[in-house]
């Protein structure tokens, strides 16, 4: 993992742009056929297409087959590339790409026990869309699978007291300075995100948070690409720096790459390929 940092800046480098798939078209479309290019050094590039009001979207699939290649149930790990309009997305969502990016690097030559999808996720913006198709793709088709992982948001980093903020009640349990990455996950999911958190919490301050069955009390819980697999019975969870909880760039044209904490991102990507790589 020697000059991760570096490698996570170059894509971020590429990828900080405008990337709405109505306002800033050609944004968008750089950012999908540079993912698609990255995941292409590893191997063949799927692509999942799904109709929203008659246009064609995309989400982009490397699979990586287990280190024995069995055929067991597939971990799922996916980021959004799509942006709202007039904004370029540094941390929503061009932390998740970079790093759902390097893990494509790390685990096409470290594969693991479980089979991965790497998913890049398109019209998370426009209510959790390419998502939602997937996992309702999977349900159809009676597939399983081991986990699902949504990269929400993972590069700012606020160590000042009071940075924090949560949903009403929760701020009696958490500490109240932004310096962490949290992991939100469903009841069904408590026994891997103490997995994760083992794991993450080596390199990086970590919290987690069990948030019910499907984060419907706590409907926050809900702004990811985890949500939908929720709802079609999977596991799944969100590693996330809690958006507009922390980061008061969240859905503004500040949202830049200056504004990001690279090494907090690094140790983020670092602790989640271990935890990943040690999943039983």
């Amino acid at each position: 993992m020697k000059n991760l940092q570096f490698r996570l800046t170059q894509h971020l480098e590429r990828l900080v742009i405008e990337r709405n798939p109505y306002y800033a078209s050609a944004g968008h479309l750089f950012a999908r056929e540079y993912i698609r290019s990255h995941f292409a050094k590893f191997g063949e590039v799927l692509t999942h297409d799904f109709e929203v009001n008659g246009n064609i979207h995309q989400n982009l699939i490397l699979q990586i087959a287990a280190k024995d290649h069995k055929q067991r149930s597939p971990l799922i790990i996916g980021a959004h590339y799509d942006t709202v309009a007039g904004c370029v997305g540094a941390d929503d969502n061009g932390s998740g790409v970079a790093v759902l990016l390097e893990l494509a690097t790390y685990f096409s030559e470290n594969p693991v026990k479980y089979p991965i999808q790497l998913i890049a996720f398109d019209m998370e913006e426009y209510g959790l869309l390419g998502s939602t198709a997937y996992a309702d793709k999977l349900k159809h088709e009676n597939q399983k699978i081991r986990l699902m992982i949504s990269l929400e948001m993972l590069g700012y980093c606020d160590r000042t007291p009071n940075s924090q903020h949560y949903p009403a009640g929760l701020d009696k349990f958490y500490p109240n300075t932004g310096d962490f990455i949290g992991l939100i996950g469903s009841i069904p999911t408590i026994p891997d995100l103490l997995h994760l958190q083992h794991h993450m919490k080596a390199v990086v301050p970590c919290q987690w948070l069990p948030a019910g069955w499907r984060g419907l009390a706590i409907p926050s819980t809900r702004l990811s690409d985890h949500a939908p697999f929720w709802d079609a019975g999977y596991k799944a969870l969100m590693i996330t720096d809690t958006a507009f909880m922390r980061n008061p760039h969240y859905h503004k044209s500040s949202d830049q790459l200056e504004t990001l904490d690279l090494e907090f991102l690094t140790q983020v990507c670092r602790g989640l390929i271990t935890g990943v790589a040690n999943l039983s």
